[in-house]
């Protein structure tokens, strides 16, 4: 009765409220959370957190999503059964783009080069990794030159180019995309040149590193497949008629069996500046001197990460003391800007070596660089600013 009585007292005062014109307001909702699109905005990636692709940049299947749209892609290549010393390359494209983390496109404005490489038209995106069969090296030569060329083939994304020869470079006379690869063992180059060969016919080579990589073959050699190793496939690769005799090394320091070596090198079409030519004739007359022997020609850069010394790069597979330092090399990247091109590698990344990421961190900033390098139709000018050196002492 007491429950009635209530129910009836509280109807009796909602109803006498109702006709002299109040309303019912329900209290606010305070249980319900505010969403964190509401309150923070679009989910970003921190420096350390997000999915794993270069410098945070949109990641695409490339290979086999066919409406992914480019005109320069990152692309893995995990392969690594082709060293003559110590394995472990395959988890290179891992630790670069692990070390590309602190990097980002909103962040790529950089000094040195004067320009933010993703801000230059051009689209940029990271294709992943090649899935290369590690139990077959003649299967995997195949699978890296059919993925090259299949991303080769695709068409540029960008309506205005920031390529100025590309077109006329090419057999075809169109503009094809540009490829950076994250090696891998250095025998990826061969089936790289194979691909690159189909639309530019041979090309020139700037080859960073320690070593020649044009021997001839490997001591117990018994088959043709046996031939293709890190340290042999510029010698095959000129047996194919794939590089011009236009070409250099530089940082060349490693041991010889004797002048035969260079006597073969410049067969194959090398010139060869040494590391410690930096220290006879400075990195102007390098840059010169690589910028004269490749002139106009389409040009291939790849980069062994062992050319820088083991002492600032100790994950690679086959150290040599005595190297460049990342700061000279990247200056002598920035010297090469302008020339024609036509795609670019870093490879011998074996992070199982490395300590702090230090090798891993210097190879994905040098990717940086190649993007820039890439973007830039000259090198680049120093900076100068209040309170920098005066111009007249740069």
């Amino acid at each position: 009765m007491k429950a009635l009585a209530s129910y009836l007292v509280c109807a009796f005062i909602v109803g006498a409220l109702q006709a002299h014109g109040y309303e019912q307001i329900p209290l606010e909702n305070h249980d319900l959370p505010e969403t964190w699109l509401s309150k923070y905005g679009k989910q970003i990636d921190q420096p350390f957190s997000g999915p794993l692709a270069f410098s945070h940049l949109t990641y695409s299947r490339c290979l086999e999503d066919e409406s992914a749209e480019f005109d320069i892609a990152v692309l893995g290549m995990p392969f690594d059964t082709g060293t003559s010393y110590r394995p472990g390359a395959r988890f290179g494209p891992y630790a670069i783009r692990s070390g590309s983390r602190r990097q980002r496109e909103a962040r790529g404005y950089s000094l040195a080069w004067g320009n933010n490489p993703y801000e230059q038209g051009s689209k940029i995106i990271d294709c992943g990794d090649v899935p290369i069969i590690p139990f077959d090296n003649a299967l995997a030569m195949d699978q890296i030159e059919v993925a090259y060329s299949t991303l080769l083939a695709r068409p540029v994304a960008s309506s205005k180019s920031s390529w100025a020869k590309g077109a006329a470079l090419a057999r075809d006379g169109r503009e094809h995309p540009r490829i950076v690869s994250l090696g891998g063992d250095h025998t990826i180059v061969l089936p790289i040149l194979r691909a690159l060969n189909k639309v530019y016919g041979s090309v020139s080579v700037i080859h960073f590193d320690a070593h020649l990589d044009t021997w001839a073959g490997y001591p117990g050699t018994v088959s043709e497949q046996s031939r293709v190793t890190h340290g042999t496939f510029f010698y095959l690769a000129n047996e194919e008629g794939l590089i011009s005799n236009t070409s250099i090394h530089a940082g060349i320091r490693c041991k010889l069996q004797g002048l035969g070596d260079i006597e073969n090198d410049q067969s194959v079409g090398f010139h060869f500046i040494t590391s410690d030519d930096i220290d006879d004739h400075g990195v102007p007359a390098i840059i010169k001197r690589i910028r004269e022997r490749v002139g106009d020609s389409p040009v291939y850069l790849s980069l062994d990460i062992d050319v820088i010394d083991p002492g600032l790069a100790p994950a690679t597979g086959t150290p040599e003391a005595g190297g460049w330092t990342s700061r000279e090399t990247k200056r002598i990247i920035r010297g090469l800007a302008g020339l024609n091109f036509v795609g670019a590698d870093i490879v011998e990344v074996a992070p199982a070596y490395d300590h702090a990421e230090i090798t891993g961190t210097a190879a994905a900033d040098i990717v940086h660089d190649f993007l820039s390098m890439f973007m830039s139709q000259e090198p680049p000018t120093p900076y100068t600013f209040q309170g920098s050196w005066p111009k007249d002492e740069l």
